[in-house]
C-alpha cells in the first residue's frame, strides 16, 4: 500500500500542476477540478495524507439537532437502502451541508476498520480538510458524483470508493449529502454504476419524503411521465397553498418546469399561481383531489407542452374545496382543528415528548404499523391506547398482548387461535385467536424482541398478506390489521444477533416513535401530580404531597420510570391517611434528599469528603450533632431509614438535620 501511495502522490502533483490539463481524462473533471482546488484553495500537501477528523460526541449532536427531523425521515430510506446493498459490502453515510457525518449504517463487526477511514459518524468529510472525496466535491459541485480509490486527493482513501448524490431543502437548499462507501471493491470505476444508479434513486425518496412532510399543511399537485406510478413516486412536486399559490417546489419540479424555458417567467416558481405553468383551472386541479389519477382529466399540459399525468395530495385538516361551476371563485373550506386529548394528557412541557405527540397526530389514520422504543416502565402501552383512543378505530377492540409473558408453548395459539379439536386439551369450540380480535382496531405487540422465531416467519406472512390461518384451519381468514408494536430492546441488534428477523423488522417500522425515559424529562412535576390524581380517585384518598416529598421524586432517579412512580405513589397513598404525603410515607429507595446549599463552607465540605478533623472550626454542640450524622450516614451507606432508626429519630428529622448542616449524599456532589 505504501507504494502505491507514494505512486498516488505523485500522480496528483503531475496532474493538477500540468498547465493545460491535458494528462487528464476529460471524463473525470469534476475530480481534476477538485484536485486543483485541493492544491491551490485549501493548501492541501497531498504527500502530508491526514488522518480521519471525527468531531467529539457533543459537536456531533449539535450537527444531528440542526436537521433533527429531516435526520428521521431519511433514515428510513437509509435502512430501505442498506437492504439492497450490505451483502456487496457497502455501508452508508449521510452527512449534512458542511460535510459531518450525522448518520451512517454498516456492518459492526468492521466497526473498527470504518472508524480508522473515516467512515464513521462526526467524521468531517469537507474537501478543504479531507481533499477530493465523495461528499465533499458533491458539496462543491452539487451533482452525483463517483469518487473511486485513486480519484482520491488524500493517499490514506486511495482504497474507498464512494459515491454521493447530494439532498436540497424544500426551498432548494443544500440540505445533506447521501453517500454510499466500500472499504474494498473491484479496480475499474465501471463497477459502481449500479451504486451511482442506486444512490440517486434513494437521494430523491428521502428529498421527496421530506418534501412531502415539510408541507404536510398543504396541496401537493403530484406530477410525472408514467400514470401508473405517480401516486407512489411523483417526479414532479408542487406545493400551493388555498388559493392557488406556489409555496414550493421540489428538485423534480425545478429541473422540469423552472428550466424548461431559461428565459422565461418559470425560472423562479415560488410565488406564482399555479394556473400560469400550467393550461389548466383550479377547478381541474381541485377535481384532481377527489379523483386522483387514471382518468383523461389527469392529465395536465405545462406551459412549455410537457404533458404530466397527475394527482393532488389534500393536507391534513382541510377538505377539498367544492365547486359551484367552473366559472366560480373557489373558496377552500377549512376543516376545524382536531383535538386529541388522550395523547394531550401524556406530557407537560417536555420538548421531546411534545415532538413525539405532534408526530403521533400526525399518524393516528395512517395505513402505517409503529415501532415504539422506550424503557421498561416508560409507557408504551399507554401511548399505543391513547394512539388507538385518539384514531378512527378508537370504537373497535384495542387487544394488547405481551410476547414476553405468554409462555412459548401457548403464543402460537394465542396469537393465530385454533379450531375445535386442533390439539388435547383444547376448547371444545376452538378459540378465535388475538390477532382475529383486534380485527378492525389495534393490536398492540408489546415485547415484540421475545417472540419466537418461527412465530416471527408466520407473522410477517399476516402482515403482507392481511390474513390469519388458525391452528388447525385450512382456509385463512382476512384480518382488517393495525399494528402497534413496542421494545426495550434495540431490534437491530436482534437482528446482527440472528434472533430477530430483518424482513419483519422493516414491516414494523413504517414509524418509529422513542419515548423518554422518566428521568430525562422536563415535565416530572406534571407526571407526578397527575399520577397522584389518579392513583388518589382509583384508592378514593386525598390527593396531596409536601413541598419535601416532592423535592425528593424530582431528584430520585426512577430506574423503574412511570411504572415504578405509580407504584411508589400507591403505596404512600395507602400509608398517608388522608394526609398530604411526606417524606416518612415515601418508599425507603427514595432516601435521599438533595439540598441546595446557600453557603458551603470548607468545614462542611471536608465532613463529606471525610475529613472530620475540619470540624475543629464549627460551634461544639454542632460538631458533634454533623459528626455524629455523618458517621451514621456512612455506616448505614445513606440509608436514610436506617439513619433514623439507629439514631432513634424521625426521617424527616433527619432530612432536616442534612439540610441545616449542608450534608450532601456523595452521589450528588
Amino acid at each position: 500500500m505504501k507504494v502505491a501511495q507514494t505512486q498516488h502522490i505523485k500522480d496528483v502533483i503531475s496532474v493538477a500542476t500540468a498547465a493545460d490539463g491535458a494528462a487528464w481524462d476529460g471524463t473525470d473533471d469534476l475530480i481534476h477540478k477538485s484536485w486543483l482546488r485541493c492544491l491551490n484553495d485549501h493548501g492541501l500537501d497531498p504527500s502530508r495524507p491526514r488522518p480521519a477528523r471525527i468531531l467529539p460526541s457533543h459537536m456531533l449532536r449539535e450537527h444531528q439537532e440542526k436537521i433533527e427531523e429531516f435526520l428521521r425521515v431519511a433514515r428510513g430510506g437509509m435502512e430501505q437502502m442498506y437492504k439492497r446493498v450490505s451483502d456487496l459490502g457497502y455501508m452508508l453515510l449521510l452527512t449534512d451541508s458542511a460535510g459531518i457525518t450525522v448518520d451512517y449504517i454498516a456492518n459492526p463487526a468492521g466497526e473498527r476498520e470504518l472508524k480508522a477511514a473515516g467512515l464513521y459518524p462526526g467524521a468531517d468529510w469537507n474537501e478543504v480538510h479531507a481533499g477530493t472525496c465523495g461528499v465533499g466535491t458533491c458539496l462543491i459541485e452539487r451533482t452525483p458524483i463517483t469518487c473511486h480509490q485513486q480519484e482520491h486527493f488524500d493517499a490514506t482513501h486511495i482504497g474507498l470508493t464512494c459515491t454521493t448524490a447530494p439532498l436540497f431543502d424544500p426551498e432548494g437548499e443544500l440540505l445533506a449529502v447521501l453517500d454510499v462507501s466500500a472499504l474494498h471493491s473491484p479496480e475499474p470505476k465501471e463497477s459502481q454504476h449500479l451504486a451511482l444508479h442506486l444512490t440517486i434513486m434513494y437521494a430523491q425518496m428521502i428529498e421527496n419524503a421530506n418534501f412531502l412532510r415539510h408541507f404536510r399543511d398543504r396541496w401537493i399537485l403530484r406530477m410525472g411521465k408514467a400514470w401508473g406510478l405517480v401516486e407512489v413516486a411523483g417526479e414532479v412536486m408542487l406545493a400551493f397553498d388555498q388559493d392557488g399559490i406556489v409555496v414550493g417546489a421540489n428538485t423534480g419540479a425545478r429541473q422540469e418546469i423552472a428550466t424548461a424555458a431559461p428565459d422565461s417567467k418559470f425560472k423562479s416558481l415560488l410565488g406564482r399561481q399555479i394556473t400560469d405553468l400550467f393550461h389548466t383551472s383550479m377547478d381541474v386541479i381541485w377535481r384532481l383531489a377527489r379523483a386522483g389519477i387514471g382518468t383523461d382529466g389527469s392529465i395536465i399540459s405545462s406551459q412549455t407542452s410537457e404533458q404530466f399525468y397527475a394527482s393532488v395530495i389534500t393536507p391534513r385538516r382541510q377538505a377539498v374545496p367544492r365547486l359551484v361551476n367552473a366559472m366560480a371563485t373557489v373558496r377552500t373550506v377549512a376543516a376545524a382543528d382536531q383535538d386529541f386529548p388522550a395523547l394531550d394528557r401524556l406530557s407537560g412541557d417536555d420538548p421531546a415528548m411534545q415532538r413525539l405527540l405532534e408526530q403521533s397526530k400526525r399518524l393516528i389514520n395512517r395505513k402505517v404499523n409503529i415501532l415504539v422504543h422506550g424503557e421498561t416502565g416508560t409507557g408504551k402501552e399507554v401511548l399505543a391506547k391513547a394512539l388507538h383512543e385518539s384514531s378512527s378505530r378508537a370504537k373497535r377492540p384495542f387487544v394488547a398482548v405481551n410476547c414476553s409473558a405468554i409462555p412459548e408453548s401457548l403464543i402460537e395459539s394465542e396469537l393465530f387461535g385454533y379450531t375445535p379439536g386442533s390439539f388435547t386439551g383444547g376448547k371444545s369450540k376452538g378459540m378465535k385467536g388475538l390477532i382475529l380480535q383486534s380485527d378492525g382496531g389495534t393490536l398492540f405487540l408489546d415485547e415484540i424482541g421475545d417472540m419466537p422465531l418461527h412465530l416471527q416467519t408466520r407473522f410477517l406472512r399476516v402482515l403482507s398478506e392481511f390474513e390469519v390461518l388458525p391452528l388447525g384451519a385450512e382456509r385463512p381468514v382476512r384480518v382488517d390489521l393495525n399494528v402497534i408494536a413496542a421494545s426495550h430492546r434495540d431490534l437491530r441488534q436482534l437482528i446482527a444477533a440472528g434472533t430477530f428477523r430483518e424482513d419483519l423488522y422493516y414491516r414494523l417500522c413504517g414509524a418509529t416513535l422513542y419515548l423518554p425515559a422518566f428521568r430525562e424529562r422536563a415535565d416530572k412535576r406534571y407526571l407526578i401530580e397527575k399520577v397522584l390524581a389518579e392513583e388518589a380517585e382509583h384508592l378514593q384518598a386525598k390527593a396531596g404531597i409536601s413541598s419535601e416529598a416532592m423535592s425528593m421524586m424530582l431528584n430520585y432517579s426512577w430506574p423503574g420510570n412511570i411504572r415504578q412512580l405509580r407504584n411508589v405513589l400507591r403505596f404512600a397513598l395507602a400509608l398517608s391517611d388522608d394526609r398530604p404525603i411526606g417524606p416518612d410515607e415515601l418508599p425507603r429507595e427514595l432516601g435521599l434528599y438533595v439540598g441546595q446549599p446557600s453557603q458551603t463552607s470548607s468545614a462542611v465540605m471536608a465532613i463529606n469528603q471525610g475529613h472530620e478533623s475540619a470540624c475543629a472550626s464549627v460551634p461544639v454542640e454542632r460538631e458533634t450533632n454533623a459528626g455524629k450524622l455523618v458517621t451514621s450516614l456512612r455506616r448505614n451507606k445513606w440509608n436514610i431509614t436506617s439513619v433514623a432508626d439507629e439514631l432513634n429519630i424521625c426521617r424527616a428529622t433527619v432530612y432536616r438535620q442534612m439540610k441545616k448542616f449542608n450534608i450532601i449524599p456523595p452521589n450528588r456532589l
